[in-house]
């Protein structure tokens, strides 16, 4: 009988069988261009011919576990690029409503992750930022319609490839209204309002009205002629938009309302989570307009060692592969034994920081390690548990069996 390696479901870690070669190959982003208005011709081809459980295998390889999250975004985006395909065929569905998405879940869970690689797969431009760098006017922080002439410069300045990107908005939870605080909001409700236009069909001026230079490099090009080959405006009626948020707090107000309806409330936090509706939202202090914008939503899971583990030990993401390749360069071959994984993830479990703390811990794990060994003639390097619980003493261990 298989053991079951963690209690979530999908934790089984990521595969290639049965994977048709053409998903397995990661597509790099277009490099961005120097400046917006060096715009490349315009194209309208886009090739779209994923379906739902492709894009979870993909998602597999990089992301362990979240095996909901990843069912609920590989849906939205196949929807979503498939009424793009369509539209340019000439299909066109005029009272079609974007599936944006909303994720909410603690750091380090792979949220990011997640966007990230089911972008590299589908070969769109995907540009992300954190909700709090914006302001309700410009004047502080950035402009939300930075965000579309990012997705510009990521297309290598193709204004129409652009125009079907993903936009990944980390952190709007911090752009809740916290009540009344005597001023000025310049982050919160503002922000949120702001948005709405990029949430369904609206139209970016390609040039900020603030951006100095791109206003004199299109004076230039209109001097020169060539005004016509540049768009004004960037569509937003097919860019994705993406949002996610550690939301804490948010069990509690769920909770309260299960509780007070009478009925039967989860133990599991995560569970919970899965049960916030639009007015759970409202009342965490987002805008009705901006939650009902985001109709597709869903929440991560927190992990917990065994999931640690098999990020470690299954993730072609690992950092696993990254400190391999450190060693590697000092000609020292390392290997990792499984023990030393699941000590490895335990420590960072005790972090509370989800994935990011395996970071942490390998870091301090491996510093003083990383530091003498290049210097002697060491030429293999075997982890054990015994080396991750005293990193010191295996170090001064090996430097006297080095002579």
């Amino acid at each position: 009988m298989k053991t079951r390696i963690s209690g979530h479901p999908g934790t089984l870690g990521p595969t290639t069988e049965g994977i048709p070669k053409k998903l397995r190959r990661i597509r790099t982003p277009t490099s961005a261009k120097a400046a917006v208005l060096a715009t490349a011709a315009p194209s309208t081809e886009f090739s779209f011919a994923l379906k739902p459980r492709s894009v979870v295998r993909h998602l597999d390889r990089f992301v362990i576990g979240q095996a909901e999250a990843k069912k609920v975004l590989a849906v939205a985006l196949c929807d979503h690029f498939q009424h793009v395909r369509m539209s340019l065929e000439g299909k066109d569905a005029p009272f079609y409503q974007k599936q944006n998405v909303l994720i909410v879940g603690p750091t380090g869970v792979g949220k990011t992750h997640l966007i990230r690689s089911a972008a590299d797969l589908i070969g769109v431009p995907f540009v992300k930022a954190d909700a709090t760098k914006f302001s309700e006017t410009g004047y502080v922080g950035g402009d939300v319609d930075d965000l579309v002439r990012d997705l510009v410069r990521r297309a290598g300045g193709d204004v129409a490839r652009a125009q079907y990107g993903i936009i990944y908005l980390d952190e709007v939870d911090k752009l809740a209204s916290q009540g009344a605080s005597g001023g000025r909001d310049v982050s919160g409700r503002g922000v949120q309002t702001n948005l709405l236009k990029l949430m369904e069909d609206g139209d970016v001026p390609l040039i900020s009205p603030n951006d100095v230079t791109s206003q004199m490099q299109a004076a230039v090009s209109a001097a020169r002629g060539h005004a016509q080959a540049a768009p004004d405006t960037v569509s937003t009626k097919n860019i994705l938009i993406i949002a996610s948020g550690a939301f804490s707090g948010m069990a509690t107000l769920v909770r309260k309302r299960l509780e007070a309806k009478g009925s039967t409330c989860p133990t599991s936090e995560d569970d919970v989570l899965q049960q916030a509706t639009t007015a759970d939202f409202t009342l965490y202090g987002l805008e009705p307009e901006f939650v009902g914008r985001l109709p597709v939503r869903v929440a991560c899971h927190g992990l917990d060692a065994d999931d640690l583990f098999q990020v470690l030990r299954k993730s072609e993401s690992s950092l696993i592969h990254q400190y391999t390749r450190a060693f590697l360069a000092y000609g020292i071959v390392i290997e990792f034994q499984d023990a030393a994984l699941r000590h490895l993830a335990k420590l960072a479990r005790e972090e509370q920081t989800g994935a990011r703390a395996l970071m942490t811990v390998l870091e301090r794990t491996f510093r003083d390690l990383k530091y003498r060994l290049p210097s002697t003639k060491l030429t293999k390097l075997i982890i054990t548990e015994q080396v991750v619980s005293d990193p010191k003493k295996a170090l001064s261990k090996l430097l006297k069996a080095q002579g």
